[in-house]
């Protein structure tokens, strides 16, 4: 890690395009259930350089990341749910096919997403960040239901629809 100014890098020994992603890519999205720095820093810079960089070749590791997806999401942490699923919404923008690859896993990812689908808090006449900061639990994952919908494919709202039967098409 760098720790230039105030803001923190990673220090790449090897150049990204060049690392094993099947053996490093789970390990990270492993480490989305980390509460703890430098460990969760790493696991979601690391994540996001990959994505970044390395788009093209996510798709064939994309089975060995379900279980440490649908593991983060089993903690039923709020700050490792919203990390997590703003990393699903990377994943998803990184190409149509990962979208549509991801469609046979909905089973397994999206029980978590019922429970939390419709968590509002409720605070009477008070503010609540949690919008203004893009943590918002049940925002992110009505976005990344949406984001599902639209790059899935023709089979995706289907899925989706028989696993949260109140989930409400985006694309209609």
């Amino acid at each position: 890690m760098n720790f230039s100014g105030a803001n923190r890098k990673i220090n790449w020994k090897v150049d990204i395009e060049l690392l094993d992603l099947h053996h490093y890519l789970p390990m990270l999205f492993e480490g989305l259930r980390e509460t703890k720095d430098p460990y969760r820093f790493l696991a979601d810079r690391a994540i996001d350089e990959i994505l970044d960089r390395c788009p093209h070749k996510i798709l064939p590791v994309l089975p060995q990341l379900i279980i440490p997806i649908k593991m983060a999401l089993s903690t039923k942490i709020q700050d490792v749910i919203v990390v997590t699923l703003k990393k699903l919404q990377k994943l998803i923008k990184c190409g149509n096919s990962v979208a549509e690859s991801l469609v046979p896993y909905y089973r397994q990812l999206l029980p978590i997403f019922n429970l939390f689908k419709n968590k509002r808090i409720s605070l009477g006449d008070k503010i609540e960040y949690s919008q203004y900061k893009a943590c918002n639990i049940s925002d992110l994952i009505q976005e990344t239901l949406e984001l599902f919908e639209t790059y899935g494919g023709e089979d995706a709202y289907i899925n989706i629809k028989y696993m949260i039967p109140t989930y409400e098409s985006c694309m209609f």
